[in-house]
C-alpha cells in the first residue's frame, strides 16, 4: 500500500473511530461527563507529557555534555511531541494512543524497533554486512586490492 493511501486511510478512519467512541461513551454516561472526561484526559496527558519532556531534555543535555550523540533521547522527544498532539486531539482513541506513547518502556521498545528497521534498511541500501564490512563477493579467487584509477583517452 502506498504512503498516500495509508495517510488517506488514517485521516478517514481515525475521525470515524473517534466519533463512534464519543457517541457510545456519551450514550452510556451522558454528554457532559463525556466532555469532562475528554478535557480531563487532555489535561492529565499534557501534564505527564511536560514532566517526561523535561526529563528527556535533561537526558539530551547530559549526553551532549559527554560528547555523545543523543539519538535515542531525541527520538523519545519526538515520540512525546506526537503523544502531546494525540492527547490534545479530542477523543478517546487518540488519547489512548497518546497515553501509550507516554509509557517509557513501550516508547523505548518502539524506538529500538524503529532503529533496528532503519539499520536493516541502510544495510540493504548500502550493501554492507555487519559492522560496516562489505559482504563476500562470491568465489572469484584471488585478493581484492583497494585503489584508485583514472581513465585517460588515447590521442
Amino acid at each position: 500500500m502506498s504512503p498516500f493511501a495509508r495517510l488517506f486511510l488514517l485521516f478517514a478512519l481515525v475521525p470515524l473511530v473517534e466519533l463512534y467512541l464519543l457517541i457510545q461513551v456519551g450514550l452510556r454516561i451522558g454528554a457532559v461527563p463525556t466532555i469532562l472526561l475528554v478535557l480531563i484526559t487532555a489535561s492529565v496527558g499534557a501534564a505527564m507529557m511536560r514532566h517526561q519532556g523535561l526529563q528527556t531534555w535533561a537526558q539530551v543535555q547530559t549526553a551532549t555534555a559527554r560528547g555523545e550523540l543523543p539519538a535515542v533521547p531525541l527520538l523519545e522527544g519526538l515520540c512525546l511531541l506526537v503523544a502531546g498532539a494525540l492527547l490534545l486531539t479530542p477523543g478517546f482513541f487518540t488519547d489512548t494512543l497518546g497515553f501509550l506513547l507516554l509509557v517509557p518502556e513501550l516508547r523505548r521498545r518502539l524506538i529500538r524497533r524503529y532503529l533496528h528497521r532503519l539499520d536493516a534498511h541502510m544495510r540493504a541500501a548500502t550493501g554492507t554486512g555487519p559492522r560496516g564490512r562489505q559482504p563476500p563477493r562470491g568465489d572469484r579467487g584471488g585478493r581484492i586490492i583497494e585503489g584508485e584509477f583514472e581513465h585517460r583517452d588515447r590521442d
